[in-house]
């Protein structure tokens, strides 16, 4: 049974200024959901958001307090007997929410997976892959600090994918900053773009074809994510990959986009999702569409960037790697010991649940609500 459940915001500041055309984040508000269980166990999950309510329609203070008002009241009086019930109950009684029934779910998963001894993972199929690649996002908006940066992550064995978030200024003056990026780390560097959506179709067709001839290798969400049809075509036009984000909300959704190939590549998001199990079968539809795959993030630290690697360690081919570098964008850490980046490559822990602790002292600390 579930003894308690409690929603907490932790803002913590990143290492710079992380720029997307929506806005410009220089704290990264955490939001954690923590369980505790009749038999003892503790467990952890996250509802982490992207620039509030800039990026999309669920903020952490949103989420807190629908968690603590509707949620977890309701699973605290039905005791759900497992995961499914669980997931069954809110999908019945809550509307929308995806990120918080994404929490929600990571902490149901992490129990069960303790009490069996085994990492999420193995709830979910079991792991194909024990490291992921990890791209980073180069974000300052500065052409000479993000080349610096994108020298220094090769040079340290970090990173060799590199995404830059474009869009908040003319398109012309956007293609300029990547086209010079990508000629300075040449052809062995993979260098890919992140719109944000920002881009009208027209635009979108100017700029595309630019960076496709300049060596780029993926453009994500160059348009609105409800303009899908632009999406369609923008994908049967071009050879570079579009990469749908924003536009791929959960299984029923991603269907309808897999069915019509209306992208290359899906950005998969457990949040966005509505959870693990979600994740897997979006995940999974668009490999039967053919359809390439890509570990996407909503900037979420260390818990959810775990949860999400169980997910992406289960599919048999992620072409376009993985966004999981959340937490090293921020400069505090809230696991008892940090998550092991090594030679490009994000380690997968092997431990029962989540794989590592979370230091329940610092995060009840540094909670700010």
């Amino acid at each position: 049974m579930i003894k308690s459940i409690e929603t907490l915001l932790v803002d913590i500041p990143t290492i710079r200024p992380h720029k997307l055309s929506v806005t410009t984040m220089r704290t990264q508000t955490l939001v954690l959901v923590h369980m505790v269980f009749e038999d003892g166990i503790e467990s952890w999950g996250e509802a982490t958001t992207i620039g509030g309510l800039n990026y999309a329609e669920e903020s952490p203070a949103a989420i807190k307090t629908n968690m603590d008002t509707y949620i977890t009241p309701l699973l605290l009086q039905e005791q759900p007997k497992n995961v499914a019930q669980a997931m069954l109950l809110l999908e019945l009684h809550i509307k929308g929410n995806r990120f918080a029934k994404s929490a929600v779910e990571t902490a149901l998963l992490d129990a069960q997976a303790q009490r069996l001894g085994v990492p999420i993972s193995e709830l979910l199929g079991g792991a194909i892959h024990s490291e992921l690649p990890v791209a980073w996002t180069l974000a300052s908006g500065d052409t000479v600090k993000d080349i610096a940066e994108a020298e220094k992550m090769i040079s340290d064995r970090r990173h060799r994918i590199f995404k830059l978030k474009i869009g908040s200024n003319p398109v012309q003056d956007d293609v300029k900053h990547v086209l010079a990026i990508k000629k300075a780390l040449g052809d062995e560097i993979s260098v890919r773009v992140d719109v944000n959506q920002a881009w009208t179709e027209l635009e979108a067709m100017r700029g595309i074809q630019q960076l496709q001839d300049g060596g780029v290798d993926l453009i994500e969400q160059p348009v609105a994510a409800t303009n899908r049809n632009a999406m369609k075509r923008l994908t049967d036009h071009f050879a570079v990959a579009i990469m749908a984000d924003e536009a791929v909300l959960g299984p029923n959704n991603a269907f309808e986009l897999a069915a019509g190939h209306y992208a290359d590549v899906f950005a998969i998001k457990i949040n966005q999702a509505a959870g693990l199990r979600n994740a897997a079968l979006v995940g999974q539809m668009a490999a039967v569409a053919g359809i390439d795959l890509y570990g996407g993030t909503m900037l979420e630290g260390s818990i959810g960037t775990l949860a999400s690697a169980q997910v992406f360690a289960t599919f048999p081919n992620l072409a376009y790697g993985t966004e999981l570098f959340g937490p090293l964008l921020l400069t505090d850490e809230i696991m008892a010991e940090p998550l092991q980046y090594r030679d490009f490559m994000l380690q997968l822990p092997q431990a029962p649940g989540l794989g590592i602790a979370v230091d329940k002292e610092k995060v009840y600390k540094l909670r700010t609500a």
